[in-house]
């Protein structure tokens, strides 16, 4: 676990199921946050139906993406007021216009936690493609150029000596559909997804990605620049609320500290497979239990690493710093 060294102006009280203090505001506030219909954005669906959104005066909406770029697109437009998603060159880009600041962290892949995978299509694992060794002239799906996915496979590429082909698809759901039909070779996924599509045959996995990328800072929580410096009561507010609502998940799913974890994965069942019976959708929500940073700490180490990949292959400018994208006022730092 990467040890954390900076500490926030405003902890929580503890652990798990706690009880907010002092609301960050008087009066409630109503925000819009934006989402995945992932589990490792559960942290603030638990926030929200434990009340934790509430108890500091928080009245949350939900808007729901299915790519990190354009849920980047609607904090600068101020369509939604805080999000979780991977950083993306398209919002490292609007942080220099001075329309974005990442101000902590959530998903991280961990030592001795199962993260996420790489997966080959079914032809091409027949064809040979076993092991991430074998990438070399594959295609590789992404969202769009400068993702998250794309990141990864140039990292995962990179240690292999390998060269791929990026086939942007846009969405999540038409990346699986690619990869299912064997249009693309090779995508990188989060465990629920992946063990889920693995399991059922529909695809292969070949390996892990934090045998590339330790310690990798998946996530990020991220809000205007203008809520960042003008916004400081509901900012923190926020963060206080998603960072209880993390603590939750991780003793439930990750630590397994809270019981058998029933009740948690009935809570993200309501976001996170709904369309699926409880039975169904119960293990790969289990399956998709990655650490979420306690108190929405940030990996800064991990975050200039993606940032100054973004510039060596030219898809944000070079003069960009790490000032420009973080606000670390907010919790602690690494």
């Amino acid at each position: 676990m990467t040890t954390f060294t900076r500490r926030r102006t405003l902890q929580l009280a503890g652990a798990g199921a706690l009880a907010l203090a002092t609301p960050a505001i008087a009066a409630k506030r109503k925000i819009t946050v934006g989402a995945l219909r992932f589990t490792s954005h559960s942290a603030s669906f638990v926030a929200l139906e434990r009340g934790y959104f509430a108890d500091v005066g928080l009245d949350v909406e939900f808007k729901f993406f299915q790519a990190a770029q354009p849920m980047a697109v609607a904090i600068a437009s101020k369509d939604i007021d805080y999000a979780v998603t991977a950083i993306s060159g398209g919002l490292v880009s609007l942080a220099q216009k001075g329309a974005i600041k990442v101000i902590g962290g959530a998903l991280s892949e961990e030592k001795g936690i199962d993260g996420q995978k790489i997966l080959a299509s079914n032809d091409a694992h027949a064809a040979g493609l076993t092991s991430p060794a074998a990438l070399d002239g594959k295609t590789w799906a992404v969202t769009q150029a400068g993702s998250s996915f794309h990141y990864m496979g140039s990292k995962i590429s990179a240690a292999e000596g390998a060269t791929l082909k990026y086939k942007p698809l846009q969405k999540v759901g038409a990346i699986i559909g690619a990869l299912k039909s064997s249009q693309v070779d090779a995508w990188s996924i989060v465990p629920h997804i992946a063990k889920g599509l693995g399991g059922a045959g529909a695809v292969q996995i070949i390996g892990d990605v934090a045998d590339y990328i330790p310690n990798y800072q998946v996530t990020t929580v991220f809000t205007s620049a203008d809520n960042a410096a003008n916004e400081r009561a509901a900012t923190e507010g926020f963060v206080k609320a998603f960072s209880a609502g993390a603590a939750d998940f991780n003793a439930a799913l990750v630590d397994k500290t809270a019981g058998d974890g029933t009740d948690m994965v009935k809570l993200v069942h309501k976001y996170v497979y709904a369309d699926r019976e409880f039975a169904k959708a119960e293990k790969s929500i289990r399956a998709g239990s990655m650490r979420i940073n306690q108190g929405a700490a940030l990996n800064v180490t991990s975050v200039e690493d993606q940032l100054n990949w973004f510039k060596s292959e030219g898809l944000v400018d070079g003069d960009i710093t790490l000032d420009t994208l973080l606000d670390t006022s907010y919790v602690e730092t690494a």
